[in-house]
């Protein structure tokens, strides 16, 4: 009985041993990621000046969904708080917090390449979806932050719990876009604003965050796996294809289906997509129809 009791004891120590070290090489790996360094630079585009400017920098940080982080004030908001997952807040981007210290530059490079101007990589900032934000949109997104009312809000530190750190490693969080970006490429082309695939291409990008790079919907990356999976944006089976611009004008408005059903709005933001002119909508559905079918989930 004590042998057996012994033996017991040492396979539980050897379980608990594996264990310790796993976690450990987790943080360790994960921990050598984030303190990574990036020397990068970036052109700022000429100022935009006057209420004109103010307003569509309104409308591009609402319609991007810079709110959703940092707040409709822009004075920055936890947006995760799940001690295995993550705490992560946007930062403050007015003269009151953080912003009130950042040049243009810093701010041009956070948007293109998700780097702090240390050079650490910023944690979830999604350059990979407004990396390419064109310099008209940029420029006047800085006047729109420059131009809002400090505010002076507490948030909590940053900080990555086992389960986000593992999902991390395991590539199924995406916690560190400055490493997919690629940060000598150049701006591409400005599309002219109109009902074109072009410019609808160009607006789209938002949306690849939770509907993925080919727009077929599935798991978003990092959610939790009671969500639920995306849509499928292209004509492929459940998809969008048999929907006319009405119907998908509808949706974006009202959250309300062709069939009478109602999207869950905690998952969809209609609060933003409702934001959208009628042109940016037009250039969606029209970028939309050129996409080849998909099945769910298939990118």
């Amino acid at each position: 009985m004590r042998k057996a009791l012994r033996w017991l004891g040492r396979v539980v120590g050897l379980i608990v041993l594996a264990l310790v070290l796993a976690v450990g090489a987790v943080y360790a790996l994960s921990a050598h990621r984030m303190a990574r360094t990036y020397e990068v630079h970036r052109p700022v585009p000429p100022e935009a000046t006057g209420p004109a400017a103010v307003e569509r920098g309104h409308h591009v940080a609402t319609i991007r969904g810079c709110n959703d982080c940092h707040g409709a004030d822009l004075g920055g908001r936890t947006f995760i708080d799940d001690p295995l997952i993550a705490r992560l807040s946007g930062a403050n981007l007015t003269s009151g917090g953080a912003g009130g210290k950042l040049s243009d530059e810093d701010i041009v490079c956070a948007i293109r390449d998700a780097v702090a101007p240390d050079g650490r990589p910023l944690l979830f900032m999604p350059s990979t979806e407004f990396g390419h934000l064109s310099e008209s949109d940029t420029a006047d997104l800085l006047a729109y932050i420059r131009s809002v009312p400090a505010v002076q809000r507490a948030l909590p530190p940053n900080r990555v719990g086992p389960l986000g750190r593992l999902l991390f490693l395991t590539g199924k969080l995406p916690l560190l876009p400055a490493e997919l970006v690629d940060h000598t490429a150049a701006l591409p082309s400005e599309p002219a604003p109109g009902p074109t695939a072009a410019y609808g291409a160009y607006l789209a990008s938002s949306c690849a965050g939770c509907h993925g790079a080919g727009f077929s919907g599935g798991h978003i990356p990092g959610t939790p796996p009671d969500w639920p999976d995306a849509a499928n944006l292209t004509p492929g089976p459940g998809g969008i294809g048999d929907w006319s611009e009405a119907q998908f004008v509808t949706l974006l408005r009202t959250g309300h289906r062709p069939d009478g059903s109602s999207v869950d709005t905690k998952y969809m933001p209609i609060a933003l997509t409702r934001h959208l002119t009628d042109v940016e909508v037009s250039a969606l559905y029209a970028y939309l129809r050129t996409l080849p079918a998909r099945a769910s989930g298939q990118h």
